[in-house]
């Protein structure tokens, strides 16, 4: 047999389908499938290929006055929107799962079936609750929940699968449920993609802006030690960019495939902290998720840790940080069994640790664990000479980012660069975009930086008096300048050859001094000074 596909083009008349069906029922064709739109009949039926039903289905159908043309079609245009649609889901990264409004499995693509170590044509049919567990979320989706990344454990034939799924329930236009459509994606694979779009954002030392001789010492020896697996801990004052140090550490060894994790632990209280870290079982705690959840040390498994403030720790904390340094385990809230991990530690502070370990506030064996490389990043004020560097850098990406051409000041960029930054490049980095975003034209002058401190106001005035002091003498010495030169002259015109100016800017200057009375009565006649004029 042979499948045949026609379009048929008609008027758009009442009757038309009745006549064409008619046709094929008088020559015993069965019709395998039909679509209709205006004007349009698309046929699709089966032929013994030695007939020549073919040739007189079309020449009686073509007898009809109201028939106008028949083609072959490749595909019906349901066929045609399948084969896309089918494409579409095939060609996705994320497994897709199309239930219909008993659990049942509707339709599976491939990284589904891959995902759930299940054959795809196979799985068609099967209950849900067959390949994901009795009590899967899955079925919620029948309820009207949707819900989206949940962490499920499912069992397959290779072990347990930890996976994230998303899922939302298909209504007809009555509202009621006729099914669901669920995406799922394995752990692993969401932590790759996260890691590929942060490792699309890595950053390395020949990023750290700098001039000063201090940090390129401090540079030098963070490369030496980058290519070890030791552990670093990174000193210095809030704002002078720790973070960024352990990144371009991270970037420089033999781990920058693996991820970096960060955490800054004083920003989590004592027992979230550790349930961020270490993870936890399911059922450990109230609110725990269902299937648990796994810690930073496992999302940075063989990676890099990095645990801002950590001098900001609980005694507690520490110990089972020690434990996890010394021993390459941990062990999740709720559990028993010890997950190993492969894990390279930097550490940062702004505290004293030697004064905290005195006081018996920071554990002495976690310090020595930490402390194996220590590197010190000096302030923004014993490197000024850095200051002019960081000022053109951040004011061009702001100007950009904001859509605007400012420039400082002598003034404002006289006191940038006397300033002491005691938040280091922190606070040169805000004050440079808070101007930016206060000043709308002209020049961002120092009352834009809003800069505050006896001291700092007092440079600001002492500036803005220098400045002004300037600008007076200037115009001093001009107006002396042009009133020799229209005494010579007595007119516009030969004071400006004299001073080297236009014709139009001396008369603006002559307006602006008002030095009119030198100018001879003719000159006096010239338009340029009719009122209305706006010299500078």
């Amino acid at each position: 047999m042979s499948v045949i596909r026609w379009l048929v083009k008609t008027t758009d008349r009442i009757g038309m389908i009745q006549d064409v069906v008619q046709v094929f029922s008088c020559e015993g064709v069965s019709i395998s499938s039909m679509e209709v739109s205006p004007g349009q009949i698309f046929i699709k039926f089966y032929v013994n290929a030695a007939s020549r039903l073919e040739e007189i289905l079309k020449r009686e159908l073509l007898a009809h006055t109201d028939i106008i043309d028949i083609m072959d079609i490749a595909l019906q245009p349901y066929e045609q929107r399948e084969k896309e649609l089918q494409a579409v889901l095939e060609s996705a990264n994320e497994g897709i799962i199309g239930l219909d409004n008993e659990g049942t499995i509707r339709y599976i693509n491939s990284a589904a079936a891959s995902l759930l170590y299940v054959e795809q044509g196979k799985a068609v049919g099967q209950q849900i609750k067959q390949l994901t567990g009795a009590d899967t979320q899955l079925l919620e989706l029948l309820t009207g929940h949707s819900f989206d990344n949940q962490q499920m454990l499912t069992d397959t034939p290779r072990g347990i699968l930890h996976y994230l799924c998303s899922g939302r329930p298909i209504r007809n236009e009555n509202n009621q449920i006729i099914g669901a459509v669920a995406t799922l994606k394995s752990m692993k694979a969401a932590q790759r993609l996260v890691h590929s779009m942060i490792k699309s954002q890595t950053f390395g030392f020949s990023d750290i802006i700098r001039a000063s001789t201090a940090m390129e010492h401090v540079i030098g020896i963070a490369q030496r030690v980058a290519i070890s697996d030791c552990t670093v801990l990174v000193r210095g004052e809030s704002g002078t960019g720790k973070e960024l140090f352990a990144r371009a550490i991270h970037e420089a060894s033999t781990r920058n495939s693996q991820p970096f994790i960060p955490i800054n632990c004083a920003a989590l209280p004592e027992n979230l902290l550790e349930s961020e870290l270490f993870g936890y079982e399911e059922g450990a705690f109230s609110g725990a998720k269902k299937g648990g959840k796994i810690g930073l040390f496992e999302a940075a498994h063989r990676g890099t840790l990095f645990l801002d403030e950590i001098g900001e720790l609980s005694l507690v904390l520490q110990g089972k940080l020690l434990r996890a340094i010394q021993e390459g385990v941990i062990r999740r809230v709720g559990s028993n069994s010890q997950i190993p991990i492969d894990v390279r530690i930097i550490a940062a502070t702004n505290r004293n640790l030697e004064e905290m370990v005195e006081a018996k506030q920071f554990r002495q064996d976690l310090y020595y664990r930490i402390n194996v490389i220590p590197i010190t990043i000096p302030p923004l004020r014993e490197r000024p000479e850095d200051v002019p560097l960081l000022l053109k850098y951040f004011h061009t990406k702001y100007c950009i980012e904001l859509n605007k051409n400012l420039e400082f000041s002598q003034a404002a960029y006289s006191l940038l660069t006397c300033y002491e930054w005691p938040g280091n490049v922190r606070e040169l980095q805000n004050v440079v975009l808070r101007a930016i975003h206060l000043t709308f034209d002209g020049d961002i002058d120092i009352s834009n930086l809003l800069i505050t401190g006896e001291k700092n106001l007092e440079q600001g005035n002492k500036l803005v008096r220098n400045e002004n002091n300037l600008k007076k003498t200037i115009d001093h010495t001009e107006k002396a300048i042009l009133e020799k030169a229209l005494q010579k002259y007595g007119s516009a015109r030969g004071a400006a050859r004299e001073v080297g100016l236009s014709h139009t800017a001396v008369l603006n200057k002559i307006r602006r001094y008002k030095l009119e009375y030198l100018l001879s009565p003719a000159s006096r006649k010239e338009g340029s000074l009719k009122k209305g004029s706006n010299p500078k």
